[in-house]
């Protein structure tokens, strides 16, 4: 017997149009141009954004070219960009130059207490300023923001005179005690709580709750973007200070990293090269907490900045 194959015929197969193909593809093609003329109409502006990126990039790509090279190199005429050789050896003659690490644990406790006290002092300066009714309190605030028209160095003999009665010369306390507080921290904090609906604070006293429990345990925690700005201003400042710890340390092992560095800079030549090296290594826990807390830190400015 001769077996013939049938071939199987497609099921549930519509046949398409021609002309609802060309419909479909016509469609397609314009909804590609519309995007791309769109994404066209952007290029000028991210062409600026991406050379305004490279304008802030370039110094810190440079200053670690620096970093690996040589004086001769760094102070040539023309400027030599690449090294002929990276100096890896620079980074080791940082810690026989200086008390490095002497110099790094002192920049980190000060920070660390400036910022713990700012935090508590600035917050509860600005609660008070924000939610708590007293005579004279637009007064003392007005007062509060002057202080920031002050420039800093106005008052550095007398607060120098103080620590040094207070026998806190050549100590950590010495350079942390004038920063426990800031003006503009508590006016910062001001903003924030007052970015807070009082409807949170009326149900905290109607729980029983004192003004200093509604402050910890209510509010304190709600203004957290607000305490992340302020953390993060704080720590760049304490960290980049150098007038002040200039001025009440002389001894090389009680210095901050922000002092120890500048002694490599002397009057006849300057090691610019370990100054490079020297900042870099200081830049990195910077750099680590910036992008760490970097969405943060942007929505406490954003918030304390446009809310009260």
């Amino acid at each position: 017997m001769s077996s013939q194959v049938i071939p199987a015929k497609p099921e549930n197969l519509a046949a398409v149009p021609k002309g609802k193909t060309k419909e479909r593809s016509k469609k397609s093609n314009t909804s590609f141009i519309r995007v791309l003329r769109g994404q066209v109409r952007f290029l000028p502006i991210h062409f600026f954004l991406f050379l305004g990126g490279l304008i802030m990039v370039f110094p810190f790509v440079y200053q670690i070219l620096m970093s690996l090279s040589t004086n001769a190199e760094i102070q040539s005429v023309p400027p030599t960009f690449i090294p002929e050789q990276l100096r890896w050896s620079n980074y080791a003659e940082v810690f026989t130059r200086l008390p490095f690490l002497s110099q790094f644990w002192t920049s980190v406790l000060i920070t660390t207490l400036r910022t713990v006290a700012q935090l508590i002092l600035c917050s509860m300066a600005g609660y008070a300023f924000a939610r708590m009714g007293f005579r004279g309190r637009s007064l003392l605030f007005g007062l509060l923001l002057a202080i920031l028209m002050v420039p800093g160095q106005s008052y550095l003999i007398g607060q120098y005179q103080l620590v040094r009665d207070m026998g806190l010369l050549e100590t950590p306390w010495g350079i942390v005690l004038p920063g426990f507080f800031s003006a503009f921290g508590a006016f910062l904090m001001r903003q924030s709580f007052m970015g807070v609906p009082p409807a949170l604070e009326e149900a905290a006293r109607l729980d029983g709750c004192n003004p200093w429990q509604t402050f910890w345990k209510v509010m304190f925690p709600v203004v957290r973007p607000g305490l992340f700005a302020v953390m993060i201003t704080t720590v760049l400042w304490s960290w980049n200070d150098l007038l002040w710890p200039l001025i009440v340390t002389t001894r090389e092992e009680n210095m901050p990293l922000s002092v120890g560095i500048a002694t490599l800079a002397g009057q006849h030549s300057s090691e610019y090269a370990l100054m490079m090296a020297a900042s870099v290594m200081a830049m990195a826990p910077i750099f680590l907490i910036f992008f760490t807390m970097q969405k943060r830190v942007i929505e406490g400015l954003a918030a304390s900045g446009l809310k009260g």
